[in-house]
Order: structure tokens, then sequence, then C-alpha cells
């Protein structure tokens, strides 16, 4: 792992008392760098607040998000912007998701309408790349987490 990222972690672990063996991923959003900035920053102001992945899309040993787990949210560029906690997780239908929870995604103008205009294009992508079907009933892990540093 990046120096900069254990930096980043041990920097934090010493300002909040937390032992720096304890567990945490690094990683970025999304699937271009532009992209990645772009959450990132979303999420360091405070305004995202959620995130979906697909399911289906996980390789076989890894595992859903689990509520109390610590990550360090990277940029396009891989350097570290802040941590998050994840305090809840739940798997739904993506057709099931809601207005409320598109909201808590911050993206555009909020609206459950346009979080679905670029998860369609996202997902569909996505599941392309591994040469599966995407399908409006497809199993999401719903993450929500909040900023922490």
């Amino acid at each position: 792992m990046c120096n900069k990222i254990k930096e980043y972690w041990e920097k934090f672990c010493c300002e909040n008392k937390i032992p720096n063996d304890t567990k945490y991923e690094a990683w970025s959003f999304g699937n271009t760098k532009e992209m990645a900035d772009e959450l990132a920053d979303l999420v360091n102001k405070g305004i995202k607040t959620a995130t979906t992945g697909a399911y289906e899309l996980y390789d076989e040993d890894e595992e859903i998000p689990k509520v109390g787990e610590y990550n360090i949210i990277l940029d396009g560029s891989g350097e570290p912007i802040c941590i998050t906690i994840t305090r809840d997780v739940y798997i739904i239908n993506y057709n099931l998701i809601s207005s409320d929870y598109a909201f808590l995604e911050g993206e555009g103008d909020r609206s459950y309408e346009y979080w679905k205009k670029v998860h369609d294009k996202f997902f569909s992508e996505e599941y392309r790349k591994s040469n599966k079907e995407f399908k409006e009933d497809a199993p999401m892990v719903c993450e929500l987490f909040e900023k922490i540093y």
C-alpha cells in the first residue's frame, strides 16, 4: 500500500487514539479519474453519505462492507482525501432504491431521476465488462457512511 495512505491512516489513528493496526480499506469511487475526483470531493464536503455497488459484480472472495469499517477515500490520482466509517449496509433490488437514498448519494441535483440516469449508465457498463447483463431487479449493496476525518 502506498506510503501516503499509510501515513494518512497513522495520523488519523494517532489524533483519534485508535490502534493503527485497526483494519481499513483505501479505495476510490467510480470507473474514471474524473468520477473518483468528483465523488471524493462530495464525500469530503459531507454531501455524499451513501454509495451503491452491484452485489453480482463482487469477486467470489470479496466481502461486502460491514458496519463499523473504516475507509480511506482516494481521489482519481490515489491521494487520500478523507476517512469514512460505515454506518449501515443492506442489499436491495436496484428498482427498489428510494429517492431518499438517491439524495444521500449526493450526485448531480440529488434527484432520483438524475441518480437513476447516471447509475443505469454506470452499472450497464460495469456489467458489460463482466460479460453479464444489468437488470432492473439486480441486487445492490447499499452502504451508508459518515465522513469522520
